[in-house]
């Protein structure tokens, strides 16, 4: 299928790298008209953890173009360590980096999208919880972030409850092990983090940026119309067991 997208307006944060910036690619192949945020190579440069900022370019996007359909929520930050190697500073900046850059945002769009309605289906909301919203992995020091990725699931069920009188829907996208940049970084600083990964997955395979930006595709678009308040995993059955 092709143009699945066609007329929708996106944004999409973290746009520049990893799963945000496979969304916009996709996205746009099928389509939308996607602008790009992230605090460098897209579209438009914001700190997505500054308020005023936020406010501000949201404002810009929304009076420009009358409306958002789709928001797409990649950009996320965190830092990784055990409890007891962690600083409360680290706890509160990957908090902030998991919660604060998906509250803003979606604060900031809230009336754009609620406009979205008078353009056909209505508005779609995508977040991304994470398998460690699900599961403790052996040998991943993650605890800040399932924290903060078990708050963007909760967040995400409030979302769609508030949504659904304006026609917004919200769900959530749990990805697995995703070959990114970043991951690549852990993966070559712990060789044998793979291999854990790997015996959790049931699909003995890492994912790619493309295998949830197509998920963010069925959900930004009308096929899934009557889907909100969901989470979706999108990790090789890892959490399944």
């Amino acid at each position: 299928m092709a143009d699945r997208l066609k007329g929708r307006i996106a944004l999409v944060t973290g746009a520049a790298n990893g799963i945000g910036e496979g969304i916009a690619r996709i996205f746009r192949e099928e389509g939308a008209l996607v602008i790009g945020i992230d605090r460098a190579g897209a579209d438009h440069a914001c700190d997505l953890t500054d308020e005023t900022a936020v406010t501000a370019l949201f404002a810009a996007i929304g009076g420009e173009h009358g409306r958002i359909d789709v928001l797409v929520n990649a950009a996320a930050f965190a830092h990784f360590a055990w409890i007891e190697a962690m600083s409360y500073a680290e706890w509160k900046t990957t908090l902030a980096g998991e919660l604060d850059i998906v509250f803003l945002p979606t604060r900031a769009a809230w009336p754009w999208l609620k406009a979205s309605r008078g353009a056909g289906i209505g508005a779609s909301v995508i977040n991304f919880a994470s398998a460690n919203a699900h599961h403790a992995l052996e040998g991943s020091p993650a605890l800040a972030h399932c924290a903060g990725k078990g708050g963007v699931l909760a967040m995400t069920r409030q979302l769609a409850m508030e949504g659904a009188p304006h026609a917004i829907r919200a769900n959530t996208i749990a990805p697995g092990f995703i070959k990114t940049a970043a991951t690549a970084r852990h993966l070559a600083a712990d060789p044998a983090f793979e291999r854990q990964v790997l015996a959790k997955n049931m699909l003995k395979t890492l994912g790619e940026p493309e295998d949830v930006a197509w998920c963010a595709t069925w959900l930004a678009s009308s096929e899934s119309r009557y889907v909100t308040g969901a989470d979706i995993s999108v990790d090789a059955g890892a959490t399944a067991w």
